[in-house]
């Protein structure tokens, strides 16, 4: 009996070592949703924080400039001639289709209106308060024109900033029968002189030109301003007579 009960004895003592060596499972179950700790957590957090703010300051910084778009086109008259700008900046006509100089962008500055500017001279036609055009290096107000489609749907353009006084008549861009440029205020829109078919080259974009005021003593010395067919010419020392307009 004595030798049974010690081994019994040394049986629950071999099991109880057993149980004592054996590994302790971990009875905490991972989370099903997520199995990174706090501090992972916050430091993704962290990391997404600095890209947002890193990704909303290169948007920034890469942001494109405004884009206007316009056309390259040539102004045709419905007398025959085009339009042209010549590089030392005078405005004149021609009846050569492939002239580099009868080349304009027309940039549009707001509804229906638009800047032309010399594609080869990078100048801006302008008209005056006497109603003469002339060419500007700056974007003025005098550069903006109202484009208009007349009913037999010929273009015309005219200044933005003058008009008649008293009948508060437009003043157009206008050549004469013979390829003369004439003054705004002597071109009447129900007049071929004043009628034109824009012949599109080709679509572009374009910057917004920044607006200049005008002044009354430029710094520069200005450009020429165009011979109409009403400014007088010298010949002999003296004035002659300004001939009547062709329309």
């Amino acid at each position: 009996m004595a030798a049974l009960a010690s081994s019994l004895i040394r049986q629950k003592r071999a099991v109880k070592d057993d149980q004592a060596n054996r590994p302790v499972a971990n009875k905490r179950k991972p989370c099903p949703k997520s199995n990174k700790s706090l501090c992972q957590k916050q430091i993704l957090v962290l990391i997404s924080k600095v890209r947002l703010c890193g990704g909303r300051k290169g948007r920034n910084e890469k942001r494109p400039e405004p884009q206007l778009k316009g056309i390259v086109t040539r102004l045709f008259s419905q007398h025959g001639f085009y339009l042209q700008m010549l590089p030392d900046g005078s405005i004149g006509s021609t009846k050569d289709e492939g002239s580099s100089f009868s080349q304009f962008n027309l940039i549009p500055v707001g509804l229906r209106i638009v800047a032309i500017q010399g594609t080869k001279t990078g100048l801006y036609l302008a008209m005056n308060g006497e109603g003469y055009l002339y060419t500007s290096e700056n974007f003025t107000p005098e550069c903006k024109f109202k484009e208009s489609v007349f009913e037999n749907y010929y273009v015309t353009y005219s200044s933005m900033l003058y008009r008649q006084t008293q009948s508060g008549r437009s003043w157009y861009i206008g050549i004469n029968r013979d390829g003369q440029i004439m003054k705004g205020n002597r071109v009447k829109k129900t007049k071929g002189a004043a009628h034109f078919v824009p012949k599109v080259i080709e679509v572009a974009m374009y910057k917004e030109p920044s607006l200049h005021e005008l002044t009354t003593e430029p710094v520069s010395p200005p450009r020429k301003t165009v011979r109409t067919s009403d400014s007088p010419t010298l010949k002999n020392g003296q004035k002659e007579a300004p001939r009547a307009d062709a329309s």
